[in-house]
């Protein structure tokens, strides 16, 4: 679908072009080495039959993976399991990665022409990709807002994974995206009581905007049944089994790339009988396995976001045009909660 990328240098233009052929130039954000990223471009030919063209409106930036990614922190074991759906390039370096993009179809079947569309593409203005890889928004999401799709498709998944039942007691550790988009879908099920803790108190802010209960590490309540965990740390791990209930469940949602985590599973923890499980997108969770595709997952994930209390969590953009310059700073500055997005020329919430 593309050729060689080339240094976006090398091209006078800095936005697409269109040609006889309907040949466009395409910028896309590749990590380079440690520290370093670029905006490569890359020449898309007419779309072939069963491909769309998608003109980005925007694409989120996943503070804890890109980090990982963009600092060569991704362990030689899994540079073939951390690999994006539609990635090019290969870990460490060099590498196109990302996964939140939102867009306009400008080129493809009736079907979905002129649609808005969400897709697990790196940050890139003009991409193409079979049809049956892109998912529509429902006209009652905006684009800016399905850009969470797919960190809300982990928190969902994360649901399936810990059984949360209506009546159930819930902490989540850790206010990050994916901290608060879980504890946002565990609020929704009927009769739950759903707290969330962060030792950055300043996320108590955007929690209480979604109407969540926030509680610092020290205030946590104790006897929860289901316990997420999403802080990326061992102090984060040992707070979720220190609160968690006789036989409670902890979700473990963090993914440490090659740092080692440390954990005590000395005194009470087997006399609780607490048990640690994994979540982890890359397959539905058993419990749903059989009757749900990866599609049909996602396209609740997109269904869910049909709250606007949730702008907030994309309330930051950054040109585009701005990315290779600005993305490290991004990655690696504390945030409040929410996510940061790129926008790209001509975008435009519905």
């Amino acid at each position: 679908m593309s050729d060689t990328p080339s240094r976006a240098g090398s091209v006078s233009s800095p936005g697409p072009r269109r040609s006889q052929g309907q040949i466009v130039v395409a910028r896309a954000l590749w990590y380079v080495k440690p520290g370093a990223a670029e905006l490569r471009t890359e020449r898309l030919a007419a779309p072939r039959p069963g491909e769309a063209r998608v003109a980005t409106q925007f694409s989120a930036i996943s503070r804890g993976t890109e980090r990982l990614v963009a600092n060569g922190e991704v362990p030689e074991s899994e540079w073939q399991r951390m690999r994006a759906p539609l990635q090019s390039g290969a870990f460490p370096y060099p590498v196109k990665y990302g996964y939140s993009a939102t867009g306009v179809v400008t080129a493809g079947s009736d079907a979905i022409l002129g649609k808005t569309v969400f897709c697990l593409h790196p940050h890139q203005d003009h991409f193409q990709v079979a049809e049956d890889m892109l998912t529509v928004v429902p006209d009652h999401v905006p684009a800016r807002r399905a850009t969470l799709a797919a960190n809300t498709e982990t928190a969902l998944n994360a649901q399936w994974d810990a059984g949360t039942l209506p009546g159930d007691k819930v902490l989540v550790v850790g206010a990050g995206i994916v901290g608060l988009l879980t504890a946002f879908l565990a609020q929704r099920i009927a009769g739950t009581r759903v707290t969330i803790t962060d030792i950055d108190l300043r996320r108590a802010v955007i929690a209480e905007a979604l109407g969540l209960r926030f509680a610092a590490p020290a205030s946590v309540p104790g006897d929860n049944t289901i316990v997420f965990h999403t802080s990326a740390s061992g102090a984060g791990l040992e707070t979720a089994l220190d609160a968690a209930a006789f036989e409670g469940r902890i979700i473990e949602m963090s993914w440490y790339g090659n740092r080692p985590a440390t954990v005590r599973l000395g005194g009470a923890f087997h006399s609780r009988r607490l048990q640690i499980i994994s979540s982890q997108v890359g397959h539905v969770a058993p419990a749903r396995r059989a009757t749900v595709s990866l599609r049909q997952r996602l396209e609740k994930a997109i269904s869910l976001l049909d709250d606007p209390r949730l702008d907030l969590l994309v309330a930051d953009g950054i040109p585009f045009a701005d990315a290779a310059e600005r993305i490290h700073a991004v990655l690696n500055t504390p945030t409040t909660g929410g996510c940061t997005v790129f926008t790209y020329p001509n975008h435009q919430d519905r």
